[in-house]
């Protein structure tokens, strides 16, 4: 029967606990399980207490908690249930990255990346959803540098949004998305033709007509082009005013027709479709061949009439 005087010997505690002696060793280097005294060869000797103390090391080494942590449940410096909510956390922060790696790779296959793009995907797989943010920010902010506009400002807003976290399983497309959208936000040609539409005209349009004439544009001019209807004919004036007021003064109308040809960019259109493919929205009806076909018609019966 143990009286509490029992002394063990790293090796007597190895057989006891089915532990390695060096990870014994090691342990009581680092102060998780210290020896009470030490034998008359100067060899390191414990208590029974040091048993049970070894287990609850084993498991919450098992469970992924590092020494520092153990230590602090221990010396009860930190409660076992605090420790392991911070662990939880860091649990799932490893997960989540293990899960976007794995899309990665998966769009590596299903797409044949070049050795240039799946660096990229590497790179924006380790940042964090801050740090991915900022390369949104970054781009807003120099395009939008200067301009002092309530409306501007708006749109700056919207082309900021991101969602403040990844999804905890992307799809391919979302990768994809996330992949384009940095190499389009660092393309100096693509930041030319934002800051110029930014800077464009004397009246903004971008909210008054950005925001409330696409949709419109989307169903009559789109559906005019669906139907075979050409902009420049009869049919197609009658369509043009479902959009825009036939009492629009002729300065307001080149005024509009320069915004349109601005905005009626393929590479501006996937700016959004990118960005709602990363927040897990529907991309929409594309809206450049529309926008084509309101410029066209435009041209042909309102420009021509203000001149």
């Amino acid at each position: 029967m143990n009286n509490g005087t029992d002394r063990f010997t790293i090796g007597q505690l190895a057989r006891r606990t089915g532990l390695r002696s060096r990870t014994i060793r090691f342990w009581s280097d680092q102060g998780v399980i210290p020896p009470v005294a030490r034998s008359a060869g100067g060899y390191r000797l414990y208590d029974a207490a040091a048993i049970q103390r070894l287990d609850l090391v084993r498991t919450l080494r098992e469970l992924g908690l590092g020494l520092d942590e153990v230590r602090q449940v221990l010396d009860r410096q930190s409660s076992l249930a605090n420790v392991a909510e911070t662990h939880i956390r860091a649990i799932d922060a490893e997960m989540r990255a293990l899960r976007l790696s794995r899309a990665v790779l998966r769009a590596v296959v299903n797409r044949g990346c070049t050795t240039k793009e799946i660096a990229l995907m590497h790179k924006l797989a380790q940042l964090s959803a801050r740090e991915r943010q900022q390369i949104i920010d970054d781009f807003v902010r120099e395009t939008f540098a200067g301009v002092d506009n309530e409306d501007a400002m708006a749109v700056a807003d919207l082309m900021r949004e991101m969602p403040p976290e990844l999804p905890d399983d992307p799809t391919a497309e979302q990768v994809d998305a996330w992949v384009e959208l940095a190499e389009l936000v660092g393309d100096e040609g693509f930041q030319h033709t934002i800051r110029q539409l930014v800077l464009s005209g004397a009246r903004d349009y971008r909210i008054d007509f950005g925001l409330t004439i696409r949709p419109v544009v989307i169903e009559h001019a789109g559906g005019a082009i669906k139907a075979g209807v050409g902009p420049e004919s009869g049919e197609g004036r009658e369509v043009l005013d479902r959009i825009v007021p036939r009492d629009l003064p002729g300065d307001e109308v080149a005024t509009l027709l320069d915004w349109v040809e601005r905005v009626a960019k393929p590479e501006l259109e996937r700016y959004w479709e990118l960005l709602n493919l990363i927040n897990g929205y529907s991309p929409g009806e594309p809206g450049v061949p529309a926008f084509h076909w309101l410029a066209a018609a435009l041209r042909a019966h309102r420009c021509a009439v203000s001149r």
